[in-house]
């Protein structure tokens, strides 16, 4: 067999350009299948984390019927007790309490409906970072009165800026219509223009005190040490305190966790058309190979080379082509990943379509380490089995034919 292996090996060698051509296609063909699924993985990495930083938190608590039509009556119970219960637990590194009111803003330019959010500053800092994406303005500190924290495109339809007044109109628990007026303190920008369009962030003690509650929670928001540990804190709040309803971003946004879920398919189809489009390449110029070696192969079987041994070396030979070209492909996949992984993709080109669904302008590049090792066996299976093709055919050779062809 190690004589087999020696053969092998030196036939890829002998028609340099063809065996070069093939292992070039192989390493461009592994390199673009696979920064495109790592463009793919990083796009939806953005859209899910932009998602959870901005407005949905790991976990977020609710009145079980609070959020079929955000009715400001259906408040958080037993909220003391859950907010000792969520600061005992080492898992949760922060959370924050929030009024919630939907309602129509408006000024002298326009109106638009928006979900209002009554905020502790100090705590919305540790689970949001619109404290952060802050363009103009200041962050609750210098506005004493009713002060607000709006996104540039609520500031763009309504022609806002910095200490320009904004009206708010809900309807109270009594089914009263109510009016307040709001002070503009600060204009945010956030990977998601939906986002920045629909959302006005002010003083939970500002809100409370319109609405007549002072101890109204509508949601509490809650970041955990990982997104994985979700789940499990979820089941222990909601078997803690039965009367309120705890729920993690995934199933507050399911669109989220079903692209997640789907991603690790996608990535193998996506990669497995790629391959099977290369192993037509390698079929074709293996059979090439094994045609014009005709007379060869049929000396060989006619001194004894058995077709065991005629079978092992075509499938050593179309092996040992893909495996120069993988570790190639993969080693380039690899560097140009991780550079931008680091650095991102600029595609502001792009940017306000991108914006639109949640992600920013410059996207960053992201493979996990197993999808390397699973695409490397991937490509020496279809390899393989590409390989059976040629080596089936040198099997039919006759060696009294063979040893005569031209």
């Amino acid at each position: 067999m190690r004589q087999i292996i020696k053969i092998a090996w030196r036939n890829v060698w002998r028609n340099k350009l063809r065996s070069l051509v093939v292992i070039t296609s192989i390493v461009l063909g592994l390199w673009a299948g696979m920064f495109s699924v790592a463009m793919i993985l990083g796009l939806n990495e953005q859209r899910m984390d932009s998602a959870i930083n901005s407005y949905l938190s790991h976990i977020q608590i609710h009145h079980p019927s609070f959020t079929e039509n955000f009715d400001i009556e259906y408040t958080i119970t037993q909220e003391d007790e859950l907010l000792k219960n969520i600061a005992k637990n080492k898992e949760i590194i922060a959370s924050s309490s929030r009024t919630k009111i939907t309602g129509m803003a408006s000024t002298a330019h326009g109106s638009t409906g928006v979900l209002v959010i009554g905020i502790n500053p100090d705590q919305e800092k540790s689970v949001t970072v619109v404290d952060k994406s802050l363009i103009k303005g200041t962050y609750f500190t210098k506005v004493k009165s009713k002060p607000a924290i709006i996104g540039e495109e609520l500031a763009e339809k309504l022609k806002l800026d910095i200490g320009k007044k904004i009206y708010i109109t809900f309807v109270d628990t009594s089914g009263n219509q109510q009016r307040m007026k709001l002070k503009v303190e600060g204009i945010f920008k956030t990977a998601s223009t939906l986002f920045d369009g629909a959302n006005l962030f002010m003083k939970k003690e500002d809100l409370n005190a319109i609405i007549g509650n002072e101890s109204a929670v509508h949601e509490i928001a809650i970041m955990c040490h990982s997104i994985e540990q979700a789940n499990g804190i979820k089941n222990k709040l909601n078997e803690s305190f039965p009367n309120n309803k705890a729920e993690t971003w995934a199933e507050i946004a399911p669109e989220f966790g079903y692209a997640q879920q789907i991603m690790s398919s996608v990535i193998y189809i996506f990669m497995g058309i790629i391959l099977i489009a290369l192993s037509f390449g390698i079929i074709n110029t293996m059979l090439m190979a094994v045609i014009e070696r005709k007379k060869e192969l049929g000396m060989l079987m006619s001194v004894g080379l058995n077709k065991k041994n005629v079978f092992s070396m075509i499938i050593f030979e179309t092996l040992f082509i893909t495996l120069v070209a993988a570790p190639l492909g993969i080693s380039l996949s690899y560097f140009m990943i991780s550079y931008f992984g680091t650095n991102g993709i600029n595609l502001s080109v792009v940017g306000e379509g991108l914006e639109n669904f949640g992600i920013g302008t410059r996207v960053y590049t992201a493979l996990p380490t197993r999808h390397y090792v699973n695409i490397s066996i991937l490509t020496l299976f279809v390899t393989f089995v590409s390989s059976l093709f040629p080596a089936r055919r040198a099997l039919k050779l006759d060696p009294a034919e063979a040893v005569r062809a031209l």
